[in-house]
This record gives structure tokens, sequence and C-alpha cells, in this order.
């Protein structure tokens, strides 16, 4: 009786009904000088947030430093830093979180569609689960370690993750939009210059990132530390694992020796975000050093304990 199937009478239908978008304007030097007065005061998220706050509970974005920004929950962070050329994200947030994010760039004056990238901290779903939604509403590429990679385009667990079975499957970004950075080597996007530290422990293939962001002449060193706390699943002995543990190390090593005037952190708490914040001064201790140790001093305590069972 027709001629056409019913999908390709669908298929017809939504071309005719929607009109051709045009292209997102590119970034540029103006929109970037712009987003500066128009961030919130870091006021509004230290009234509204408190510590080690609900993941997906709305936060208002306000500027870090120069052009970096933090456009995440009250209780899980994500960066933005904006360039003329383009803007990277890291860090997604959940997938509910990432509704958030994508939110607080649009606030900023920014489009989602001019990410140049995604960058990852560790490949859990509270930090990464939203990456899918974010490379929809952008187009954005992620970049992750080759550890974090193919669980970036499965959604499984790693084989070796310490909590691997804990979380639900992640939705995966597809294949040919998620690549591996070399861990050491700085990574350039966008005119935007990043480097990636490996810092493996909490999952096997977990990242901290160092660049620097400038207001005028004053510049400052930011590092958006990695969880690295020693969480597992039941069962799992890190004592059982003396590579892993060194590997974990010799991450906390890497990082108590970079250069950190600002220290951030998936979790905003374990870094005292909110405490610098109240305090007006976001270069406070603790800093990358301090961090790394009280990161040891805890792999040390799990040890012993496993050590007395």
């Amino acid at each position: 009786m027709f001629g056409r199937s019913l999908p390709a009478l669908l298929a017809l239908l939504a071309t005719a009904c929607v009109a051709p978008q045009p292209p997102a304007p590119p970034a540029s030097a103006s929109v970037v000088q712009a987003a500066r007065e128009v961030a919130a005061p870091a006021a509004e998220w230290t009234a509204n947030c408190t510590d080690w706050d609900e993941w997906d509970k709305r936060a208002a974005p306000f500027r870090v430093h120069g052009d970096t920004y933090h456009v995440g929950t009250c209780g899980i962070s994500a960066l933005l830093v904006a360039g003329a050329e383009g803007h990277v994200l890291l860090d997604t947030g959940t997938r509910g979180g990432a509704r958030v994010v994508l939110e607080n760039i649009r606030l900023l004056g920014f489009r989602p569609e001019n990410l140049a990238a995604v960058l990852t901290s560790h490949e859990h779903f509270d930090h990464v689960g939203g990456a899918w939604w974010v490379h929809q509403n952008s187009g954005a590429p992620i970049l992750t370690s080759p550890q974090a990679e193919q669980v970036i385009k499965t959604g499984q667990d790693h084989p070796d993750d310490p909590q691997r079975g804990m979380h639900t499957p992640m939705r995966p970004v597809p294949a040919q939009y998620v690549s591996a950075i070399t861990p050491g080597q700085p990574v350039t996007i966008a005119g935007l210059t990043f480097t990636p530290i490996a810092t493996p422990g909490h999952t096997p293939g977990a990242l901290s990132w160092q660049w620097e962001s400038c207001e005028g002449t004053d510049c400052k060193t930011i590092v958006y530390a990695d969880s690295l706390s020693p969480v597992s699943a039941d069962g799992y002995r890190f004592s059982d694992r003396p590579n892993y543990v060194a590997a974990y190390r010799d991450g906390l090593s890497r990082l108590a020796a970079l250069d950190c005037d600002i220290l951030l952190t998936p979790h905003p708490s374990a870094s005292r975000m909110r405490d610098k914040l109240v305090a007006g001064d976001l270069t406070a201790a603790p800093g990358c050093a301090e961090y790394a140790a009280a990161i040891e001093e805890r792999l040390d305590r799990r040890l012993a304990e496993e050590a007395a069972q």
C-alpha cells in the first residue's frame, strides 16, 4: 500500500521538520575575556556546596585563575581551560553531572561545540561517566591514558582495577573518538599545553594533569591531581600485587615533585578546595607534595592492615 517503509517515512518527516542548523561560532579572544566577567564569585559555590557533597548537585561555575574554571558539581570537579582557538575540559562528572557541566560551560558564554578535547583523570563513572554525553553534545575527542583507553571505549572496568565489579558499566564512547596519550609528554590542544602524569593506584589508568594559567603576568601552575586513594572491592589485597604497589608509589613520587601553585582534585574536598575558597587563597596547603604524602600514609596503613589479617 505504501511506497516507502515506515522508518523511511519517519526519517523523511524528521528531515523536513528540522531546519539545517548553522555551525557554532568559533572560539575567540573576546569570548574568553568576557567569561572572566560573567563567572560567579567563588563565594556562590561555597554558599551552596558542602564538603563531600552530592555528586550531581548543581553548582555555579567559578574562575580558578586566568582562564581556568571549575564547571563541575558540588561533589565532583570538572575543569574548563578556555582558549581563543578552543577549549579543553578535564573530566565530565557522572552521566547526570555532565548535564550540569555543559550548562555551566554555556553560563560562562562558551559553547560546548568549541571543546577541542576532553582529558580524563581516572576511569570511574563518577568522573568520566558523562564522557559519552559530553562527546554527543560537543564532538570533542577523549584523550586518556593507555590503560584507561579500553575502559572509555567499552564502558567496562579494567581487569586490574582495585574496584572492579563495584560500579555499573558506563556508556562507551565510540572508539574512533578515544585516543591514548603518552604520560610525561606534553600535549598541545587548540594552543593550550598540558602535561599528563601517570599516577596509577586508585585505578590502573589514572592520570594527573599540569598546566599554566595566567592573569596578565601573574602565571600559576595548576595541577589536577587524581584521587589516588587506596580503595578497593571486598577481597582485594594491594599487598598481593607488589608491582602495582610499586607503580602506585612511583606515581606519588612524580606528583610530589611537581611544580604546583594550585592543587585541584576530582573530589574537591580531597584537596580542601572549599576551605581554600573560603579563605580566599587557592594556593594554600595542601599542595602536591603534602597531598602525595598523605596518600602514601593511607597506602601504608592499608598495607599494614592487610599484613595483620
